[in-house]
């Protein structure tokens, strides 16, 4: 588990406390207090956009039998480095914007990405004999996907700290 020296450069939620910083963005900060309209269609549209794009990426890099789904992985590892800046430029900079998170985190990204598709190829991969090649799909798909989070909270927070994102443009 980490200290809380280790999680201080971590976003912070104005909603939540320190032992639940790490799911601020992705969990509501308010449990239970029901699903607003307003809320229900931001995810529902995010959701139609993120689709819409993982099915158009699909399509572009199709994967052959036994082959690296290279589709699916570009889709989950860029998914981590979109969510990971978005969780820094949300919480920090535009807290006070509560259809933003569940616009672009549940929405958007969430039907971007896609953990069932990840892991169906990761077993037809092993299916088909292709032991060391879904090791390595499942391998890379992890490590890639911390390290882009990562990225995504690094870059957000350099374009925060030089002054490149301006509360009045959004």
């Amino acid at each position: 588990m980490a200290t809380s020296d280790e999680m201080s450069d971590l976003p912070r939620d104005p909603g939540v406390g320190p032992e639940d910083e790490l799911t601020a963005f992705v969990r509501p900060s308010r449990p239970h207090r029901g699903l607003s309209a307003s809320v229900l269609l931001a995810i529902a549209g995010g959701g139609v956009c993120g689709a819409t794009a993982r099915y158009a990426l699909e399509l572009a890099l199709p994967t052959q039998s036994g082959h690296f789904p290279l589709g699916t992985f570009l889709i989950n590892v860029s998914g981590s480095a979109l969510l990971g800046f978005l969780l820094v430029v949300v919480i920090e900079r535009f807290p006070e914007r509560h259809l933003v998170r569940p616009l672009l985190g549940t929405g958007l990204i969430g039907a971007f990405t896609t953990f069932s598709t990840f892991a169906v190829e990761a077993v037809l991969l092993t299916r088909d004999n292709h032991l060391l090649g879904a090791l390595a799909y499942v391998s890379a798909t992890i490590v890639a996907g911390i390290g882009a989070g990562l990225a995504g909270m690094t870059g957000a927070r350099a374009a925060l700290r030089g002054g490149h994102w301006h509360e009045q443009g959004a």
